[in-house]
């Protein structure tokens, strides 16, 4: 089964009905066919992250919903672990003429690692790395 990793965009935009990026996720996700989804712990971390300042209610969503991406069998989270940290460092220190954010350098080397060229997100530095972005 194809792999395609999944970034912190789409499971804001699948997350949450009024995400801007609602429509474009449900296409995307629907014209990929049949896959597996990959994800890191960091990604997660990111999403949990960036809804922390929101509100009771969209914590709480967000902590659900992460739970049941963790549990759905067709998901693979990859955990954190000093590897996948210290193999995001050292692309964000080979980069630096980039704006990647660590979360993305353990995101690249997470899809390499597995041998994942498609990625759910609209962000260009995974472009720019050679991997196809499908959520535009």
């Amino acid at each position: 089964m194809k792999l395609v990793f999944a970034d912190t965009l789409y499971w804001g935009a699948a997350l949450h009905p009024n995400d801007q990026y609602r429509a474009q996720a449900v296409c995307a996700r629907e014209a990929l066919g049949e896959i597996r989804l990959v994800t890191t712990d960091e990604v997660l971390t990111e999403l949990l992250d960036g809804l922390a300042q929101r509100g009771a209610h969209l914590r709480e969503m967000a902590a659900r919903a992460v739970r049941r991406i963790m549990d759905d069998r067709r998901v693979t989270v990859h955990p954190q672990s000093r590897e996948s940290f210290l193999a995001g460092l050292r692309l964000y220190e080979q980069r630096n003429d980039k704006g990647y954010s660590l979360v993305d350098c353990i995101s690249m080397t997470t899809m390499r690692r597995q041998g994942i060229l498609e990625i759910l997100t609209n962000d260009h530095h995974f472009m720019q790395e050679g991997f196809r972005v499908v959520l535009r």
